[in-house]
């Protein structure tokens, strides 16, 4: 059974930095996709990064280019999204999906994703 955990949010001040984690159990990623989404209050999911098989191809929604990145820790089966030079607007609830095939230019609709984290809330404060 795949289970997707993910750790790490919290509250900081705008500018500051955040990681958040995500756990992969029954599932081994490396040759597929994962991703990480975001949902505030009365807004739509959005794909907010992935990352491809092997690490080799990272894709990064506009809104958080040149200020997150998103890893991979194959020994840990674990995915990371550094979060950098944060704004209120990215206040949400964080999720972490796996998909059970690779990433592609479709890689930020949800509906490619197979298995999907509990969430994790991030708080920015201005």
């Amino acid at each position: 059974q795949v289970q997707l955990v993910e750790s790490g949010g919290g509250s900081v001040q705008a500018g500051g930095s955040l990681r958040v984690s995500c756990a992969a159990s029954g599932y081994r990623y490396s040759s597929k996709c994962m991703g990480w989404f975001r949902q505030a209050p009365g807004k739509e999911r959005e794909g907010v990064a992935a990352i491809s098989a092997g690490g080799g191809r990272r894709y990064y929604a506009d809104s958080v280019k040149g200020r997150f990145t998103i890893s991979q820790d194959y020994a840990k089966n674990t995915v990371y999204l550094q979060m950098g030079s944060l704004k209120p607007e990215d206040t949400a609830m964080y999720y972490c999906a796996a998909a059970e095939g690779p990433c592609g230019s479709s890689w930020a609709h949800g509906s490619g994703y197979n298995y999907w984290g509990q969430g994790t809330q991030v708080t920015v404060s201005s």
